[in-house]
């Protein structure tokens, strides 16, 4: 079991910056990969980005590539998102979930989700 926790979102002018961290506590494996995904007001949940665990490898969404930065300290057990030149577009509640290896598409555990507005 694995347990997830946002923290970091808020309100921000467009062109701003926000780092999310999430929190990982229970029983991690160095294949896990950590996973960030936003939805927007009547809209799905889409992909942000993506860290494996252990070698750091990371994805980007193409709406976001450029301007967010995942990243991970092991030791401390947290993923951080570092979101740079927001945009109002970016409004959204943020999740961080993950799932047990690269190779599946579905992720087991997710996070109550963080708040990120942009304003214009």
């Amino acid at each position: 079991q694995v347990q997830l926790e946002e923290s970091g979102g808020g309100l921000v002018q467009a062109g701003g910056s926000l780092r999310l961290t999430c929190a990982v506590s229970g029983r991690t494996f160095s294949s896990y990969v950590m996973g960030w995904f936003r939805q927007a007001p009547g809209k799905e949940r889409e992909f942000v980005s993506h860290i494996t665990w252990s070698g750091g490898s990371t994805y980007y969404a193409d709406s976001v590539k450029g301007r967010f930065t995942i990243s991970r300290d092991n030791a401390k057990n947290t993923v951080y998102l570092q979101m740079n030149m927001l945009k109002p577009e970016d409004t959204a509640v943020y999740y961080c979930a993950v799932k047990r290896n690269v190779y599946i598409n579905e992720y087991d555990y997710w996070g109550q989700g963080a708040q990120v507005t942009v304003s214009s």
